[in-house]
């Protein structure tokens, strides 16, 4: 009791300790909700850094150990919630776990053995060692963080490694602490930080590396009794999803299938048990059941729909339909739609399935490419797989009875296709050259995208958008623009006035229809797009690079020949109408700058170095 005393309420030391404390993280938490920090703002964040350090030393010999520890880790916490990672990891993580470890805290990652001997001298019985582990676990996660803070695209292969090294050491520490049921939640924990790096890295194109650490994370799942229960069930299966995901990355779909089975197993086993125990009676014990299904259904059905067809090759090419026509056929129609009702109960989870079998993380939005005619049934596959697609979206599939409006099929909520399932499909048959799909899925979902109010479905819609104007960009001469340009270019104009070198050359661009108008529309549409202070609507970087990319390309050896003409380059925009180009150019790197995405391709420097040598030609001149 005296003990406790020493840290009640009351105590002057403790008091004035918490004072410092609420002070300083209501400083740090004030300027981190400022946004971009100004200068006199980067002041204040040093003052606030150096005053947390000097609290720590301040009341080191003045608390009790094990209150210091635990208010170290508890506004490390604090500081990662307001995402100062580098501040938590610094002052409050790694400060706690000097404590065992004087020198560099990763020398003792890579072996077991001394891992538990430095972290837990006195076993995992001892009050501090949840506090430990949850130490350990919070570094690596404010690791991964800054990571993404300075390099997100992971184009430095120190970022990769360092990711990789995270994981490494999130698994050691899950390894440590699996025996102990008590820790379950430091497993549960462990899990969702693995699966949120490893989700990233597969997007990264990296998912041969980080197979083993989803195996590793579900197998931790399984092997936890406390977190076998219904309860976790949902996220198991996501896992299980990462992890056949991550098997058709590295083009082992027969993996993926097997894994999807295996889980599928799994499912059924905890289902039984639950049977004897007559909890399924619960509906949303049943629900849970449903939908953990689902995702291993969907993963079989994303290997079955292609090999069904090699192993048949019975192969009489069924005649592609015609999705404008597809409403006089009954459904199904084919082999693809006839496994779909056979495997799925719903048009929602038959979508789902679609959306699946078409995605590949090897693919590229841009630029669009039919699939590589190797086997003609796969290719007849993939068209029945958009036919089908189109088909639920249209709601052609429904029998007569239950046939709703076309826009009524795309929802927000639980039922129907989701608003974001309709736009990746969009997404996907433009990327697959579905060209008669595109057209007839893209006036569904804008008519639904254009009856929403949430300001998050304007940026659906302006992806869209952009790729229609990427349609005769890609494809010269057999497109038409199915948008007309926002009216909303007033930012452009005003900012262009504040370039005195650009002036002469924008008003001359808009005086020549020449080859690269298509170019110009698109390139003042994604402008216009990316002025708006609203970042909810901005396009994604993904579709931003792309777009920057084929503009680059095609105005890339005119502007390199202005930029090495010196002081003759007016002379020499004039005589070759070049006017567009420069313009283009300029409303790159403004896209760039707007859209902060300056450090996420080397290309980029280029294009920002070229605008500089040819702005200052035309100063010269």
């Amino acid at each position: 009791a005296a003990f406790f005393g020493a840290v009640a309420r009351g105590n002057p030391v403790v008091d004035s300790f918490e004072s410092e404390l609420r002070r300083v993280l209501g400083s740090l938490r004030r300027l981190r909700g400022a946004g971009e920090a100004k200068p006199p703002q980067h002041d204040l964040h040093r003052h606030g850094v150096n005053t947390l350090f000097n609290i720590w030393i301040k009341y080191k010999p003045r608390l009790p150990e094990w209150y210091y520890n635990e208010r170290l880790v508890k506004v490390g916490d604090t500081l990662a919630q307001i995402k100062e990672y580098k501040l938590a990891l610094l002052q409050c993580y790694e400060r706690y776990l000097q404590q065992f470890v004087s020198g560099n805290l990763d020398d003792v990652m890579d072996d077991v053995h001394r891992f538990k001997s430095t972290f837990f001298p006195n076993g995992f019985g001892d009050k501090t060692a949840a506090l430990t582990f949850h130490a350990l676990q919070a570094r690596n996660v404010c690791i991964y963080q800054m990571v993404c803070s300075s390099d997100r695209n992971l184009q430095n292969q120190e970022s990769l490694q360092t990711c990789l090294n995270v994981l490494t050491s999130l698994r050691l520490t899950m390894q440590v602490a699996l025996p102990q049921e008590n820790l379950c939640w430091l497993l549960y924990n462990g899990t969702i930080h693995i699966y949120t790096i490893c989700r990233h890295l597969m997007m990264m194109g990296q998912s041969a590396k980080v197979l083993e650490y989803l195996l590793w994370a579900s197998v931790c799942m399984e092997s936890s009794i406390p977190l076998l229960s219904v309860h976790y069930l949902t996220w198991r299966a996501t896992l299980y999803t990462a992890v056949s995901q991550c098997y058709f990355d590295c083009q082992a779909s027969i993996h993926g299938e097997i894994f999807a089975r295996r889980g599928l197993i799994k499912i059924d086993e905890l289902k039984q048990l639950e049977n004897d125990s007559s909890s399924l009676e619960n509906t949303e014990t049943q629900k849970i059941f449903r939908e953990a299904t689902l995702k291993m259904a969907v993963m079989i059905f994303k290997r079955a729909v292609y090999e069904s067809r090699r192993k048949s090759k019975s192969s009489r090419r069924e005649s592609k339909v015609n999705p404008r026509k597809a409403v006089d056929l009954s459904w199904p129609r084919n082999p693809t739609e006839r496994l779909l009702v056979e495997m799925f109960d719903c048009a929602a989870a038959q979508f789902l399935a679609i959306l699946e079998a078409l995605s590949d993380n090897n693919r590229n939005l841009l630029p669009p490419h039919p699939p590589v005619p190797d086997e003609i049934e796969i290719c007849v596959v993939i068209s029945e797989l958009f036919s089908a697609g189109l088909e639920i979206l249209s709601g052609n599939n429904l029998k007569e009875a239950r046939r709703v409006e076309n826009i009524f099929l795309i929802t927000t909520g639980e039922e129907g296709v989701s608003g974001d399932a309709a736009v990746k499909f969009v997404k996907l048959a433009f990327s697959y050259e579905e060209w008669g799909v595109f057209d007839s899925a893209l006036e569904l979902v804008v008519n639904f995208l254009q009856a929403q109010d949430d300001p998050g479905w304007k940026k659906a819609e302006i992806e869209l958008k952009l790729l229609t104007l990427m349609q005769p960009l890609v494809f010269p001469g057999q497109f038409e623009r199915s948008f007309s340009v926002s009216d909303n270019n007033s930012k452009e104009a005003s900012t262009l006035q504040g370039s005195e070198q650009m002036q002469t050359i924008s008003k001359e661009s808009l005086k020549h229809e020449d080859p690269l108008h298509d170019h110009m529309v698109l390139a003042t549409t994604v402008f216009s797009c990316v002025s708006t202070s609203e970042q909810i609507v901005h396009p994604d970087k993904e579709i931003l690079l792309d777009v920057i990319m084929c503009l680059w390309q095609k105005c890339k050896m005119e502007l390199q020949q202005i930029q090495t003409s010196g002081s003759d380059c007016l002379e020499y925009i004039d005589k070759h109408k070049a006017y567009q180009s420069v313009h283009i150019l300029w409303l790159i790197n403004e896209i760039i700058e707007k859209s902060g995405i300056a450090g996420t391709n080397v290309m980029f420097v280029e294009m920002i170095l070229c605008l500089s040598a040819i702005l200052e030609n035309v100063a010269d001149s």
